[in-house]
């Protein structure tokens, strides 16, 4: 197998189809909207237990945080623990250090249970790549096909921390000139956060020694409009 690189050659070659530049269209509205690192997963919001607190929880575990707050000064009486001891039947809610709230064992343990899935809830949006190449076709009749690049990596992007349902996945150049971009749809798979996906791209991988990345890889969750970070490639390479 022959492998010759051809600097950026924006061509169809060897069936790389290169995407023509587009204009990046509005889609619909996001349903819960970007809130930075902390934006909650669908389904999900911030607890609120103090001013800061954006611990992802069920709606109705937010609500029962504020009623708990509201609650607190008639849980407290003077004793052992000083004047924030919790009267018979309650104890410190402890969702944060130092929350004296008085609330009862359930409600303690599942303020210990949300803290422990915090980062799981968030749309962090993680993505990173990773290469496969095309097998030879079977034609059923004890031979294949292969062609010449065959052999050559393509780049497969993935991610996980998404919402479920659509995310929009793009290539571009430094420059930010679109060179491929398409759609997938993240759901969910053991032992990834939130909506994972892996999308093979057909985009020939052309990162080579002395060669830098003069592309990167960026994905959007379609429902609250976030953004991945970037990820470097390399792309444009002509395969013969």
């Amino acid at each position: 197998m022959k492998r010759t690189l051809l600097g950026l050659a924006a061509a169809t070659i060897a069936g790389l189809a290169v995407t023509a530049p587009v204009t990046l269209m509005a889609g619909p509205a996001a349903a819960t909207g970007d809130f930075g690192p902390d934006t909650c997963l669908q389904g999900y919001v911030w607890r609120e237990a103090r001013t800061g607190d954006v611990v992802c929880v069920t709606s109705a575990t937010r609500t029962q945080t504020r009623a708990d707050n509201a609650a607190k000064a008639s849980r407290w009486t003077s004793g052992a623990f000083g004047p924030h001891t919790c009267t018979t039947g309650y104890v410190w809610r402890g969702a944060f250090t130092g929350d004296d709230v008085c609330v009862t064992p359930a409600v303690r343990s599942q303020a210990a249970a949300d803290n422990s899935r915090a980062a799981d809830r968030k749309v962090s949006a993680r993505l990173w790549i990773s290469r496969y190449t095309v097998p030879p076709v079977d034609n059923g009749d004890g031979t294949s096909t292969s062609t010449s690049v065959d052999d050559i990596p393509r780049l497969k992007i993935n991610g996980d921390h998404y919402n479920l349902g659509q995310v929009r996945l793009y290539i571009r150049y430094n420059t930010g000139r679109l060179y491929w971009s398409g759609t997938v749809n993240a759901s969910a798979h053991s032992g990834y956060a939130g909506g994972s996906f892996g999308k093979k791209t057909g985009v020939f991988d052309c990162a080579a020694a002395g060669r830098p990345a003069n592309a990167y890889a960026q994905a959007q969750d379609v429902i609250s409009g976030r953004w991945s970070p970037r990820v470097a490639v390399r792309v444009g390479c002509a395969v013969l």
